[in-house]
C-alpha cells in the first residue's frame, strides 16, 4: 500500500469574483486531480465540477472491475489502472458535452483535467488540457505533462522560445478541453514513484504568476499542508489574474 501526505487548496484570485477551478483529493483510492473550467462563470464552474465528481464516482467502482456498460470499455492493452482513468474522464467529456448540449446557458463550457492515481511503486497520470502536473524528486522539480495549448506546441515545434511564449498573447489558447466535442485526445502516461517524491498538480493561475523556480522552495517547505496556500498566497502577491488552485502530494512510503 502506498502511504501519502497530500492537501489542496483553490482561491479565486485577485481579479475575478468566481471560482471555475475544482480540484479532487481523495487519500483512500489514492487519486488527486485539477480542473480548470472555462466557459463563462457558471459554465466553467458546471464543467471542471462534473469532471472531477465524475473521477471521484466512477473510479471506484472500475478499480473493483465492475461491469461497464456502452458506449465506453476499458482497454485490454492498457495497464488496467490507466484504461480505467482514460475511461473516467472519457465518461466526464461526454457528461459535460451533453450537459452543455441541453442547457443554451451553459454552450461552449469545457475544463481541462490532470489527474494522477497512485497504486504500489507507479503514478498513472491522464491529462487533458494546460494544467500541470510536476515531481519533485532529489531536490530537482521537474513538469511530466505537457501542455496543450497553442503556444506550448509551437515551442515543441521549434516555432518560437519559451520567453516568447511566456510573452505571446496566444498563451491561454488551450487546444484540448473535456465538453467542447463528443470525443476527446487525452495524455497518459506511467512514472515509476519514490518515497519521498512529491507530486504538485496545479491550474495555470499558478503557472502564469509563479516561475517553476520559485515553485520548489515553497512545496518543500514543512508542514506540506500549508503548501497550497502559500502557493496561493505567492500568485496573489503576483498580480493574481486567474484563479488558482493545486494539489500537492508526498509519498511517504510504498509498501
Amino acid at each position: 500500500m502506498t502511504k501519502t501526505l497530500s492537501s489542496g487548496g483553490t482561491d479565486p484570485g485577485k481579479k475575478r469574483t468566481n471560482n471555475e477551478d475544482s480540484f479532487l483529493v481523495n487519500d483512500e483510492l489514492l487519486l488527486y486531480a485539477v480542473a480548470d473550467g472555462i466557459g463563462g462563470h457558471q459554465g466553467g464552474e458546471t464543467a471542471s465540477r462534473i469532471a472531477v465528481e465524475t473521477l471521484a464516482e466512477v473510479l471506484p467502482g472500475l478499480l473493483r472491475g465492475d461491469d461497464m456498460t456502452p458506449p465506453f470499455s476499458l482497454s485490454l492493452d492498457m495497464e488496467p489502472r490507466i484504461s480505467a482513468l482514460r475511461y473516467a474522464i472519457t465518461l466526464a467529456n461526454q457528461k459535460i458535452f451533453q450537459t452543455s448540449s441541453l442547457n443554451p446557458s451553459l454552450t461552449g463550457m469545457g475544463t481541462t483535467i490532470t489527474a494522477i492515481l497512485l497504486w504500489r511503486d507507479k503514478g498513472y497520470i491522464a491529462h487533458v488540457g494546460d494544467s500541470r502536473a510536476y515531481r519533485l524528486r532529489n531536490g530537482s522539480l521537474n513538469q511530466i505533462t505537457h501542455d496543450h495549448s497553442l503556444v506550448a506546441e509551437q515551442v515543441r515545434a521549434g516555432k518560437i522560445t519559451q520567453d516568447q511564449a511566456r510573452a505571446s498573447s496566444h498563451r491561454h489558447i488551450i487546444t484540448r478541453a473535456l465538453g467542447i466535442d463528443r470525443e476527446v485526445e487525452i495524455d497518459h502516461l506511467t512514472v515509476d514513484i519514490k518515497r519521498n517524491d512529491l507530486y504538485l498538480l496545479c491550474t495555470d493561475g499558478l503557472t502564469e504568476m509563479v516561475d517553476d523556480k520559485d515553485l520548489l522552495p515553497i512545496i518543500s517547505a514543512d508542514p506540506l499542508a500549508a503548501a497550497p496556500a502559500a502557493l496561493i498566497k505567492r500568485a496573489n502577491e503576483q498580480g493574481g489574474v486567474d484563479n488558482i488552485t493545486a494539489v500537492v502530494v508526498k509519498i511517504l512510503g510504498i509498501d
